[in-house]
């Protein structure tokens, strides 16, 4: 049986894509197992906070994506309606994804602020705004997206799944907002660092200023791949794959960081605590 190019093309698109998948699949597995014993370490021995709940959803929403993109691409004879629903549930645990891993980091600056109301006020003031416009245009391209499925493929065996393409300025509208929020907080704790780098020495704070700004330049950097790589090359379907990982990456790096700083926040406490005990043993009163 011959197919036509137009669909072979769109075969290797969707192999492609799958190949694509398993590989995030095998990411974020690889990264789960080698942090297990530390994140139930945290989870068994931390006291229940806002700060913990939003750790949980943070690092377990990413399941939920895993589970709707391997139905999204490794299902096979799915038509352009199904594949638009499953990028809508997808789209909602991504965003979810992304204003739990900024959430963090809002904290984070708020704490290296001294704990400042107005700078807490108009962060959240800001991401609330990004996150409800980013939501608006994101649907809104999904909406208008073109799709392609294996149903409208003539029947080429082993193909499953199913993309969407787009040269609409709304599929990559959202991370340009995403990415001036980025900005906004990268500055904010660059300001803060600068001011405070000669009074302050904690391995707190140091470590606070390191996390930000690395998880910042990441985050700027995968928010202008998915602003660029649209706009140089538009109806790539290609493209949900940058905002997969931008999502990935994120949450693996605000967990992972908070990991770090709640660790190294336990272990300043029982140094302070042995060296309390061993200063009451010295004294002349023991």
């Amino acid at each position: 049986m011959e197919y036509s190019a137009n669909d072979i093309a769109a075969a290797n698109i969707l192999q492609y894509l799958a190949y694509i998948c398993t590989a995030l699949v095998t990411f974020w597995t690889y990264d789960y197992i080698c942090s297990l014993h530390d994140e139930w370490t945290f989870l068994l021995r931390s006291r229940w906070s806002r700060v913990k709940c939003l750790y949980i959803i943070a690092r377990y929403i990413p399941f939920f994506l895993i589970a709707a993109d391997t139905r999204l691409t490794l299902t096979p004879d799915e038509n352009s309606k199904a594949c638009k629903m499953l990028i809508s549930i997808y789209s909602g645990f991504a965003v979810i994804s992304l204003t739990c891993s900024e959430c963090f980091f809002v904290l984070r600056t708020y704490a290296l602020w001294s704990k400042n109301r107005i700078v807490l006020v108009a962060m959240l003031s800001t991401l609330f705004a990004v996150i409800v416009s980013f939501i608006g245009i994101w649907f809104s391209a999904i909406a208008k997206s073109r799709y392609c499925s294996t149903s409208d493929i003539s029947g080429i065996p082993g193909i499953t799944g199913c993309y969407r393409t787009s040269s609409s300025v709304q599929l990559y509208l959202p991370f340009i907002l995403l990415f001036v929020f980025q900005l906004g907080l990268v500055s904010l704790t660059l300001i803060r660092a600068i001011q405070n780098w000669q009074s302050t020495r904690y391995p707190l704070y140091a470590t606070l200023v390191k996390h930000n700004i690395f998880y910042y330049a990441c985050g700027l950097l995968f928010s202008a791949l998915n602003v660029l790589v649209p706009v140089i090359f538009p109806d790539s379907p290609y493209h949900s794959f940058l905002e997969d990982f931008e999502v990935f990456v994120l949450a693996i790096l605000a967990t992972r960081m908070h990991l770090r700083l709640w660790h190294i926040d336990n272990t300043v406490h029982d140094f302070d605590a042995l060296l309390f005990i061993s200063m009451s043993d010295m004294s002349p009163g023991a």
